[in-house]
């Protein structure tokens, strides 16, 4: 063999072994009232993952970046294909690459999204039995171990939430279009982990700007509860430059 043959041929064998593959992962959240819980958490669909490595445990629903395949498409679709959802709120979240996240060197662009109470209650999955197997709710703050570095990128993106709720609208992706006071703060709650004074946030929220009260009420057990809507024209959330984007 040549000596040019021979440095193509390391050439090439150093090519594969520093290859690195692009995944797409998406974190979830909805509030959701799980089984023996008697107010929502915030909680989010995993998947039981049926190869190795890590096969039986749960992960974050994703999947492989298609070549001709912009970011913000592939999460949607990953998330589509693994849970049949699709979200009221997508935004990048980080991209994650430690060399010992996986047997093979894999970079994990991650998204975190959020999706209306009414639309997760419908269900998760692809179709059939199948999805029920393998598509699960769990509860955000208490998660079992799970595959990769799972656990970590869910707390980043808890972390972020956290962070947003407190000077955006981003709770509104969690809300129908039209909702009381009492229904806002209980997203503040589930989101934030603590009680919140009923005056004070309605002080707060009401002179915020955000919402916009309407003619209509809800009716129940007690006394009617004024339905708002938000300003639709307050993005949900502050995305800097990556709100100019076409």
């Amino acid at each position: 063999m040549t000596r040019t043959a021979v440095d193509d041929h390391v050439s090439a064998a150093v090519d594969a072994t520093n290859a690195t593959r692009i995944a797409v992962s998406t974190v979830i959240f909805t509030l959701r009232r799980l089984p023996g819980g008697d107010t929502p958490v915030v909680a989010l669909p995993l998947v039981r993952r049926t190869r190795d490595p890590h096969e039986g445990q749960w992960s974050l629903p994703g999947g492989w970046l298609d070549v001709a395949e912009g970011l913000d498409a592939a999460a949607s679709r990953t998330l589509a294909e693994t849970t049949g959802l699709a979200p009221s709120y997508l935004e990048q979240l980080y991209a994650f690459g430690a060399v010992d996240r996986s047997p093979t060197r894999v970079v994990s662009i991650v998204y975190w999204a959020l999706i209306r109470p009414e639309i997760a209650s419908s269900g998760v999955g692809r179709s059939g039995a199948d999805a029920l197997e393998n598509v699960q709710w769990f509860d955000a703050a208490s998660l079992p171990r799970l595959a990769f570095d799972h656990n970590e990128i869910v707390e980043y993106a808890l972390w972020r939430l956290r962070n947003k709720v407190g000077y955006s609208r981003i709770a509104h992706g969690l809300l129908a279009d039209m909702f009381t006071l009492a229904e806002l703060r209980e997203v503040y709650e589930s989101i934030l982990g603590r009680r919140l004074d009923p005056a004070n946030f309605r002080r707060q929220v009401e002179n915020s700007g955000n919402l916009i009260p309407t003619e209509l009420f809800r009716t129940g057990s007690h006394r009617p509860a004024r339905l708002y809507r938000y300003n639709q024209d307050v993005e949900l959330a502050d995305r800097g430059p990556l709100d100019a984007r076409d």
